[in-house]
């Protein structure tokens, strides 16, 4: 199971892959507690996130320790599945009231210019991305070089 976690033969230019998503997220969870009002507790209570109070620095934790972990490819495959989830859920809650036009489930409205289609589709532009390369991580690993993965995966086969 462990070296199935690590394993990798995927090129060496996942590397980008892993600093690009690794790096959004690493940011947005540093400002999930240096910007609580705007972007973790203050954001989830707009919304209608439960617990926003515990909910905003546990989701800035997992986003900086995941998004860490990614850009050193260190259990990538377990940091993506726990992204996924993050991103999975930001997509849920922000980006499909947009597309109704109106919120769901206790969730609440944001105010984009316009509603419907063509508007979640440009507010959930870099969701869609992340949620793409997370996707892509979890299915190929760190890269076969410049991972913590490959390297515990080689020194494990020597």
């Amino acid at each position: 199971m462990f070296r199935h976690l690590l394993s990798t033969s995927a090129p060496a230019s996942t590397v980008l892959v892993r600093l690009l998503v690794g790096s959004v997220f690493l940011s947005e969870g540093i400002q999930k507690f240096l910007y609580p009002a705007d972007l973790a507790a203050g954001r989830f209570t707009k919304i209608g996130i439960p617990a926003p109070e515990i909910m905003g620095p546990f989701v800035g934790g997992c986003e900086i320790v995941c998004g860490a972990l990614l850009i050193i490819g260190f259990l990538t495959r377990l940091a993506a599945v726990v992204l996924l989830i993050d991103i999975s859920i930001a997509i849920l809650t922000t980006k499909i009231p947009v597309l109704l036009g109106h919120g769901f489930w206790g969730l609440s409205l944001s105010k984009p210019p316009h509603y419907g289609f063509w508007s979640m589709m440009h507010e959930a532009r870099t969701d869609f991305s992340m949620w793409l390369g997370l996707l892509f991580l979890l299915i190929v690993g760190a890269g076969k070089k410049w991972s913590v993965d490959a390297a515990i995966a080689r020194s494990n086969s020597a």
